[in-house]
């Protein structure tokens, strides 16, 4: 059954390759169509891939290829929540070292330009905490650019 809603993605004319990576990086991901433009349009000719249907983390996303006319922004990102650092490690590596930008907090940019937050469980929590305990998280969360679970640890700690 299709899904009532679908976040829809602009992509140049990479959305295929983009929602491969993030099928092969992601638990519950996966290509689930391509669809090829039935005739020309102002960025492709017909037979171009023109939308192709994916999940990322079980979330309905829809690639479309509609040229240079629009950019990613970090207005947009998917938050990924980690269990430990092994798998945060994994999720913010993938990204960054296939041709993405590490930023701040956790936030990093994949090759397209699209936004991802890789962010542990436990600052969440520490967050969630309120108080003292999560102005110290928050404090430590500020001067990462990947999160390091244990300095996050310890900061909850004081």
């Amino acid at each position: 059954m299709k899904p009532k809603n679908t976040i829809c993605l602009w992509f140049d004319k990479d959305a295929l390759d983009a929602a491969r990576f993030y099928a092969a990086t992601f638990p519950d991901s996966e290509v689930t169509g391509v669809h090829e433009a039935p005739s020309d349009y102002p960025s492709g000719k017909q037979g171009d891939v023109l939308t192709v249907q994916f999940t990322v983390c079980g979330v309905p996303c829809l690639g479309l290829n509609g040229g240079p006319a629009f950019a990613h922004s970090e207005a947009f990102s998917f938050q990924i929540l980690t269990d430990d650092q092994d798998e945060t490690d994994r999720y913010w590596n993938a990204i960054v070292e296939n041709g993405g930008q590490a930023s701040q907090c956790g936030w990093c940019k994949d090759r397209w330009g699209l936004s991802w937050q890789i962010t542990p469980r436990v600052l969440m929590d520490a967050l969630s905490a309120g108080g003292d305990e999560a102005k110290r998280a928050f404090e430590a969360m500020m001067s990462m650019q990947k999160i390091d679970i244990a300095a996050i640890e310890a900061a909850r700690r004081g």
